[in-house]
C-alpha cells in the first residue's frame, strides 16, 4: 500500500505554527514546479498565471491545509497525479472569478468543455454529430439535447481515474505532444500514451453509452 510522500506527511503532522511554517516551505520546495507548470498552462499571459499560481498556494494552505489532508494514498494514483488534478481545478477557480464562466448552452466545467471541444473529433464517429453542443443554435430541442450530452461528458470524465484526466488534459485541452507527456507522466515511450489514450477514449464511448448517448448511424 502507497504511503504518503513525506513533506505532506511532515506538513500535516506537524504540531506548532514554526513547525508548520517550516514544513510548508519543504513542500513548496518539492513541488513548486509542479503547480507553477500547472498554474502556467492554464493562461499564457505571465503576470495572470502568477496571479493563479498565488490563488492556488493560499487555497491549499487554507483551513489548516484542508485540501492537502483529503489525499489518501493509492498505488493507482501517484501524488504528483492527484496534486495537478487539484491545483487545476483550484487555477480554474480563480479564472472563473477574474473572468467569468464561458456563456455556452450549458455552463458546465470549464475543464471538461475544453477537454469535450477536442473529443468531439476523436468520438464523432460513435456519437451523432448533430447532437453535440453548439453555442450558435437556435433549437430549444437541440440546446436541450446539447446541455444533456454536455452533462453527460462531464460526468463521463469525472468518473475516470485522477491520472486519465489528467492524460487527456495534457493531450486534449494543452495539446502537448506524446513524447513531452510520457517524460511528464513517467510512460516508458510516446508509444505508450497513444495506447493508454486509445483506452481511455473507449472507456468515455462505454460511459457515454451506458447514459443514452446514441452511436451515428449510417
Amino acid at each position: 500500500m502507497s504511503s504518503a510522500p513525506v513533506e505532506l506527511s511532515a506538513l500535516l503532522t506537524a504540531r506548532d505554527a514554526s513547525k508548520r511554517e517550516a514544513a510548508w516551505q519543504v513542500f513548496i520546495a518539492a513541488y513548486n514546479q509542479v503547480l507553477l507548470h500547472t498554474a502556467r498552462s492554464l493562461d499564457r499571459d505571465y503576470d495572470a498565471s502568477m496571479d493563479a499560481y498565488t490563488y492556488l498556494l493560499e487555497r491549499l494552505r487554507e483551513d489548516d491545509f484542508r485540501r492537502l489532508r483529503a489525499y489518501a494514498p493509492s498505488d493507482r494514483t501517484r501524488f504528483t497525479t492527484w496534486l495537478v488534478v487539484v491545483a487545476r481545478r483550484l487555477c480554474l477557480d480563480h479564472l472563473r472569478r477574474r473572468y467569468g464562466r464561458v456563456q455556452t448552452a450549458e455552463p458546465q466545467s470549464v475543464e471538461a468543455r475544453a477537454v469535450r471541444r477536442r473529443l468531439v473529433d476523436h468520438l464523432a464517429e460513435e456519437i451523432d454529430s448533430a447532437d453535440l453542443p453548439d453555442g450558435g443554435m437556435g433549437d430549444p430541442h437541440a440546446q436541450l439535447r446539447a446541455a444533456e450530452l454536455s452533462r453527460s461528458l462531464a460526468d463521463a470524465l469525472r468518473g475516470l481515474d485522477p491520472r486519465d484526466q489528467l492524460l487527456l488534459t495534457l493531450r486534449f485541452t494543452d495539446e502537448r505532444p506524446a513524447r513531452e507527456i510520457a517524460l511528464m507522466m513517467k510512460y516508458p515511450t510516446p508509444f505508450h500514451v497513444y495506447r493508454r489514450l486509445a483506452v481511455v477514449l473507449d472507456l468515455l464511448r462505454a460511459a457515454l453509452a451506458r447514459r443514452g448517448v446514441r452511436e451515428s448511424e449510417p
